[in-house]
């Protein structure tokens, strides 16, 4: 389903979920050719202050792209701006939710702001806002 911009109001919601496998992680420093040791490297990431391997902050961020592309508010989605702050790792094996909230509507503009955040078991890992340009509705 796609959401226009006369459909969309604060509060409207949409999140999914998605465990972070290791071949997420290598197909990811791949694509982006970040492969700090942090993500690759079992023996140097044990000497971090994480402790073990940690997944891409943006590999997880993306996740966000993907809740507005696809629910909300759908197929045609622009993505504006983001802001991101990193709170928490994730490790292979996590589960992250991503979450979109619609905060405000600005309907002369087709723009719409949204709180982004994703969790791991309930704790915030990333939390931001995004701006989003809408669908136009088909003539």
């Amino acid at each position: 389903m796609t959401y226009y911009i006369d459909q969309l109001q604060p509060g409207m919601s949409a999140s999914l979920a998605k465990t972070v496998t290791e071949a997420d992680i290598v197909l990811f420093a791949g694509i982006s050719t970040d492969v700090n040791p942090a993500h690759l490297d079992e023996e140097y990431s044990k000497t971090t202050m994480f402790g073990g391997r940690i997944a891409h902050g943006m590999l997880s961020a993306g996740f966000i792209s993907a809740v507005l592309a696809n629910q909300l508010p759908g197929p045609g989605t622009i993505y504006l701006s983001q802001t991101l702050k990193f709170k928490a790792p994730v490790r292979p094996g996590d589960t992250v939710r991503a979450t979109v909230t619609v905060k405000e509507v600005l309907a002369a503009k087709n723009r719409v702001v949204l709180d982004t955040v994703c969790t791991v078991g309930g704790n915030v890992v990333i939390e931001g806002e995004c701006m989003m340009m809408p669908p136009k509705r088909p003539a």
